[in-house]
């Protein structure tokens, strides 16, 4: 109607050019609603909205992916019954190939370890500590890729899923190709570092994917599970490289050679079933009807986060770099991940030298290790689920048994360091340490749960991960080959940075924790919103400027 006014401009008219928006009354209340020529239009200032700190945000047409369906998905009512089944579909055809992906990416981790127990190093003529640059080669890549390319290749990407299928044949390849008769030592560095870049986006990618279905109290359980098959891969690897090992007269080449063909076609393989059967995202999920779209869009809306924005924001980028939750999580990957590069290079290494078993015995006894992981990383998602339900004080919160899993990793290094009397509690020790990934599965939910805006979460996992490849670099040099076989200064190492994320979990706890009173008692106190803008939680707003947003503790 000619004579019907913007309910914008009615706000924006009403309010003098001396008063701030927190000075002014509630004059009017009004909604603003996006349409579909607002989407994507970065120049349509919509609305503007106080963040919690109180600085001015203004609200524009460049949205996340998922507005397109929340246009019309509020008209969506979604029973307890259709939820839990759609929630049980989504696991159903998402996670077994997610699962198995993940056991894959840590197989051709560890089968550098296998290898050097099987003839490896002896092959290749390695001495000194040239051993140990290969398992920080490696990182190398991952640190390089992290940095900028992979971020930027990701993040503009439509096709997210089938991007990193791709990258999953070049990693299969490059495995497969560490097996090449003529390979030497340097060509073998190299291909590490190239291993590396092709496998370093999986994490990232799959803390993206379970945020565009889950909610944030469904998925700490979820990164549990995919996570917790890093546990498969070892059980897998230790268990075919045992079997390669025992009939190795009966192969024309090296058994450690055939390991990384065999493991190189896996991933391949596995690379093509990413492609054809992971959606890129949601809405275009070939397995979901066009209702069970609009569910998945309105069972998130809560998370405050959507699909993705493929417009790169470099006032995110900043914010991420500003904010002190970022260097928490760069702090505790540190203390996390210089042990876990070095037990994942070392640890057959240090069972064969330091406990005394055979070559064929120390690949059998490695397979526990991922026993533990593939089943400690589920069974402390589920007591998590428990406890929030039950709401247990302190139990239900995640990061409380993050906190747990990073103290028994100290008690596990205090048995494998300093029980010199008993190699069964050493032993013990050493297994304890694969509960050490429940607090890094904790600290990876917590980001895709807590960090708002695409730009800034693709940005806040970089920064983590090249953490993560630092560290894991830097792990295999604490082993010291002088040290052999009780390797004294890397179990010293170890219990420094267990005892430190300990302490980087604890902080980033009670800041979550006290960030969330603090927006409780400006909502209070601010009162009703003058606009109320309609899919606000799709407006791809930063965790700091959206003023409904509350960290998952």
């Amino acid at each position: 109607m000619s004579g019907e006014k913007d309910p914008k401009d009615v706000i924006r008219n009403s309010l003098s050019d001396s008063e701030s928006a927190s000075e002014v009354p509630h004059k009017v209340q009004a909604v603003v609603s996006y349409n579909r020529e607002d989407i994507g239009d970065a120049t349509n200032v919509l609305s503007t909205i106080l963040s919690p700190s109180g600085k001015e945000v203004k609200v524009t047409g460049d949205v996340d992916d998922a507005m397109r369906l929340a246009l019309n998905s509020k008209s969506i009512v979604v029973t307890p019954e259709e939820d839990a089944r759609l929630v049980r579909k989504i696991d159903l055809y998402m996670f077994p190939l997610l699962c198995l992906l993940y056991s894959i990416q840590f197989m051709d981790k560890i089968s550098n370890g296998s290898a050097a127990v099987m003839g490896l190093r002896e092959d290749l003529k390695m001495h000194g500590d040239q051993y140990s640059w290969v398992g920080s080669a490696f990182y190398f890549g991952y640190l390089f890729f992290n940095m900028g390319p992979g971020q930027f290749i990701f993040q503009k990407s439509k096709w997210l899923a089938k991007t990193l299928a791709v990258f999953v044949v070049i990693w299969g390849m490059f495995l497969a190709l560490h097996s090449v008769p003529s390979i030497t030592y340097p060509t073998f560095i190299l291909l590490r570092v190239l291993l590396g870049c092709a496998e370093s986006m999986v994490t990232p990618t799959f803390t993206i994917i379970t945020s565009q279905y889950w909610k944030k109290e469904e998925q700490f359980m979820r990164v549990c599970l995919w996570f917790g098959f890093n546990g498969l891969g070892a059980i897998w690897a230790n268990s075919l490289a045992y079997g390669l090992y025992t009939r190795q007269d009966s192969y024309s080449i090296e058994a450690w050679r055939i390991l990384f063909i065999v493991t190189g076609l896996i991933t391949i393989t596995v690379g093509i079933a990413i492609f054809f059967h992971i959606p890129d995202d949601p809405s275009k999920a070939w397995f979901l009807s066009e209702r069970e779209k609009f569910m998945v869009v309105e069972r998130i809306r809560s998370n405050h986060q959507g699909f993705g924005n493929h417009n790169i924001k470099h006032y995110q980028i900043k914010e991420a770099f500003t904010d002190v939750r970022t260097w928490l999580y760069f702090v505790f990957s540190v203390g996390s991940n210089i042990p876990n590069g070095g037990l994942t290079n070392f640890m057959n290494i240090l069972i064969k030298n330091d406990f005394g078993y055979s070559t064929a015995q120390s690949l059998l006894m490695t397979m526990p290790t991922g026993a533990v992981e593939l089943v400690a990383c589920p069974l402390f998602g589920y007591l998590s689920v428990v406890c929030a339900r039950k709401k247990i004080p302190f139990l239900q919160y995640r990061l409380a048994w993050g906190i747990i899993a990073a103290l028994i990793s100290v008690l596990g290094t205090c048995m494998l360091a300093f029980a010199h009397e008993s190699k069964n509690t050493r032993l013990a020790g050493a297994y304890l340490l694969y509960v050490a990934p429940v607090s890094f599965i904790c600290v990876l939910s917590i980001i895709s749960s807590n960090t708002l805006g695409y730009s800034k979460k693709w940005s806040v996992s970089s920064i983590n991960l090249v953490s993560y490849a630092a560290s894991n670099l830097a792990g295999p040099q604490t082993f010291i080959p002088s040290q052999a076989p009780g390797y004294t200064g890397a179990k010293i190492a170890m219990l420094v940075c267990y005892a430190g994320t300990v302490v980087a979990l604890s902080v980033l706890l009670l800041i979550n924790f006290r960030e969330n009173k603090r927006r409780d008692r400006i909502q209070a106190e601010r009162g009703p919103d003058e606009v109320v803008i309609e899919n606000l939680e799709f407006a791809d707003l930063t965790d700091k400027e959206n003023p409904n947003f509350r960290y998952a503790l």
